[in-house]
């Protein structure tokens, strides 16, 4: 095995030749897009401790794509490449990114303060879109993402959430503001693997778009698919509603990366 440290340098070029992967952002809540050689050879595997990691022919050349957690501390994190028998580590630095807070007021205090019988279906959910992150199945994703509904992007990615006075999670995706009943599309192409009603994030649609690419659309009035099927970049999933919990109509976009929440708009080719 070849343990020689490498310095991590990979800087991704704004040519169209490689529109088709996301910003490289190695910050907190971002992507790390890591140039892994030519694809004259054999795609290599990445991985994150025991994390896989996805890894995508772009302009003749392999790519890591390495989603950072958003409480991750700058400093370095250390992912493993392997090519056939040779594993060799690669330093991946980390900058720092500090994200504003977002004070919000919910009329449904049990939205906020949920009580044991909905402790107890939001432990259960959890575990259910928990399993979904973790999914790493075989195909190679499409990276160059849609914005899944027409409007304004409203909260992003990251804020520091305060509902009702309470700290609660970091937002860990992105809303666009968007009137109930407004079409809610795949911004590409992708199986989906779960659809249901949350108790936080109400009616949602969760797609699988590959090597652990995983994407969910939430508070949906309307979900027009079902779990298994086939979906491609521009098809309908629902409607923008305001189940769960919302202050009104609106699409949450979240992405997932390597069972990391990582800012979508990453994905949507904006500077």
């Amino acid at each position: 095995m070849n343990s020689c440290r490498m310095l991590f340098l990979a800087l991704v070029c704004c040519s169209t030749a490689a529109l088709a992967l996301p910003g490289h952002s190695p910050v907190p809540g971002g992507v790390a897009v890591i140039d892994l050689g030519p694809a004259s050879s054999p795609a290599p595997t990445a991985r994150w401790g025991e994390q896989p990691l996805a890894v995508v022919r772009d302009n003749n050349r392999w790519f890591a794509l390495f989603g950072i957690p958003l409480d991750t501390l700058p400093g370095e994190l250390e992912i493993v490449v392997l090519r056939a028998s040779t594993a060799t580590k690669l330093s991946v630095p980390i900058q720092l990114k500090n994200y504003p807070e977002q004070r919000l007021t919910i009329r449904d205090q049990r939205k906020v303060e949920p009580n044991a019988a909905d402790l107890v279906r939001i432990e259960r959910e959890q575990a259910t879109t928990e399993a979904i992150k973790r999914s790493f199945s075989p195909a190679m994703p499409l990276s160059d993402f849609a914005q899944p509904a027409s409007g304004r992007l409203s909260s992003r990615f990251g804020l520091r959430r305060i509902f009702n006075g309470l700290p609660r999670n970091p937002h860990a995706g992105l809303d666009v503001a968007a009137g109930s009943g407004a079409p809610v599309t795949a911004p590409n192409d992708g199986i989906v693997a779960n659809t249901g009603n949350y108790f936080f994030n109400g009616n949602t649609v969760f797609l699988d778009h590959g090597q652990g690419l995983i994407t969910a659309y939430m508070h949906l009035s309307r979900i027009d698919v079902r779990s298994g099927q086939p979906v491609k970049k521009g098809e309908i999933l629902g409607a923008v509603g305001a189940t769960g919990r919302a202050t009104g109509p609106h699409l949450h976009w979240a992405v997932i990366l390597n069972n990391t929440p990582v800012d979508p708009e990453l994905f949507l080719g904006k500077p």
